[in-house]
């Protein structure tokens, strides 16, 4: 069943707690906006940031994940006008003002050799109106963002902005379409500036539910399961705490975020022949091709009265792939060059990039690390797993806390030796934050720099953030302020998702 984007009218329809604070800024934006303008904006389209608990670069794989939105968010403030220009400005003035008209045919122009920010709200724009098929005659739009979601560390600034641009130009066309929909544009959206992703932080930001975290399934469709953390005393928290070392997807794409999703797809590719249902149509009309693509085709195959548990399922499941994909890509411990790679299969190289789309999505590398990205894909997919089941076991003891903690520490592990998205700072600030009293900590995001993320006592929370500015930020970052670091590091906890706030 489809759910409509929520449209509401009071603040504490999004926001849990701080809605003086959060009043503030919606009147402050409503009044730059008639500043800019003139007049009033007709609405504000709202989708908040995320934080990924745990199952890093998986969703991409079809496997779920497990994220919460985070009360940071995207604004913007809208007001539909004649003609069919689009005029952007942002509160903040390092962002220029800009503006570009509709054209027809191709929406909008996007260079994506220009990193310029108003490229997301055009991938938006663009992918909205091939959505709700009506580009004859697209309305004109005033537009001002305020942006709360720190940029470029991993918490989905990028995907929140698309997502709000979506949402936007969907609503001043009074054509707003299910979450689903709005999901599922905004990440065909996002890859108009060339970033391969695979949906957990559009869905997240648009389909969470407030106090929830969002257990996320992808195959053989979406699904979203809201998730509570367990009741303990004291309760979970979540800090957050950015290294300060961006890394923006966009600009080290080619040898990072897309080639780690072009190794995993060479990888299912070659995964699915060593186990002789590459021919299979679930995996010879797949596009792409994913690891969890190949494991449901496997045992559809090998075991098809397989009737466990869910849970036991997919720890069965997921323990068998992980032996079959050491065993298989194990002969090449230090890679597969893409020569390796298109002879196992029996094709050209050339069909190969056409197979994992490098054509689309330009990647370098001299070789591909299929054994550690697939034994990373299977694993963290199996403690995502573990960790939505001591979620659900009702179990409030001290046992929760360690168990929980010590998947998250797994998962930091993986991301370091095996995906190799983790950095130098990465590494110390979660060593400084386990010693400070976090029982999990890891990389949040695509990783290479960006967010850490820790579960902590909430009862420890400020001693916990206090260590972390002795240790880290003070050493590295002494020019920041008290004031800074409020939104360096922060503790936070599950936020509702996108909504569309109407003025009445």
């Amino acid at each position: 069943m489809d759910h409509s984007i929520p449209i509401v009218s009071a603040l504490d329809d999004i926001y849990a707690d701080n809605l003086l604070q959060h009043g503030a800024r919606y009147q402050a934006l409503t009044e730059a906006f008639i500043k800019v303008y003139g007049a009033m904006p007709d609405f504000i389209a709202r989708a908040p940031g995320r934080v990924n608990i745990i199952g890093e670069h998986i969703d991409y794989c079809g496997f779920p994940v497990f994220p919460m939105a985070i009360v940071p968010d995207c604004l913007i403030a809208v007001k539909a006008v004649g003609g069919s220009s689009v005029k952007l400005s942002n509160v903040n003035a390092k962002f220029p003002t800009r503006q570009f008209d509709y054209q027809p045919g191709s929406i909008a122009e996007i260079d994506e050799s220009t990193h310029d920010w108003v490229n997301y709200f055009k991938c938006g724009y663009k992918g909205a109106l091939e959505a709700i098929a009506d580009t004859a005659s697209p309305v004109g739009m005033q537009c001002l963002m305020d942006g709360s979601v720190p940029i470029s560390v991993g918490l989905s600034s990028s995907s929140a902005f698309v997502c709000c641009a979506v949402m936007a130009t969907m609503r001043a066309n009074d054509r707003l379409l299910s979450q689903e929909r709005v999901v599922e544009t905004s990440v065909a959206s996002e890859r108009y500036i060339g970033t391969n992703g695979g949906g957990m932080d559009q869905t997240t930001s648009i389909m969470s539910q407030s106090q929830s975290a969002a257990f996320i399934e992808f195959s053989p469709m979406l699904r979203v399961t809201p998730v509570r953390f367990p009741s303990t005393t004291p309760p979970i928290a979540f800090v957050i705490a950015n290294t300060m070392v961006e890394s923006d997807k966009a600009v080290t794409a080619p040898t990072n975020y897309n080639l780690r999703v072009v190794e995993t797809r060479i990888g299912a590719l070659m995964l699915a022949k060593h186990l002789n249902i590459l021919e299979h149509s679930a995996c010879a009309n797949a596009d792409p091709l994913t690891f969890k693509t190949v494991m449901d085709e496997f045992f559809a195959s090998s075991y098809p009265s397989d009737c466990d548990s869910p849970v036991l399922k997919w720890t069965k499941r997921l323990a068998v792939m992980l032996e079959q994909a050491g065993a298989f890509f194990t002969t090449h411990p230090q890679g597969f060059t893409l020569g390796d790679c298109a002879g196992y299969l029996g094709i050209s190289a050339s069909d190969l990039a056409g197979l994992v789309h490098t054509d689309r999505y330009p990647i370098q590398a001299d070789r591909f690390k299929l054994l550690q990205r697939a034994q990373h894909a299977f694993s963290e997919a199996l403690r995502v797993v573990k960790f939505r089941q001591v979620c659900e076991s009702g179990d409030t003891s001290d046992k929760c806390f360690v168990a929980l903690g010590d998947l998250m520490n797994e998962s930091q592990d993986s991301c370091r030796d095996l995906f190799e998205c983790s950095c130098p700072e990465l590494d110390e600030i979660c060593d400084i934050a386990r010693k400070a009293g976090s029982l999990g900590s890891r990389l949040t995001g695509a990783g290479w720099g960006g967010c850490s993320v820790h579960l902590v006592r909430q009862d420890g929370c400020d001693n916990f953030i206090a260590a972390l500015k002795q240790d880290y930020y003070l050493k590295r970052f002494p020019q920041l302020s008290d004031e800074d670091l409020k939104h360096v590091v922060f503790a936070t906890s599950p936020s509702s998702g996108a909504a569309i706030y109407a003025f009445d």
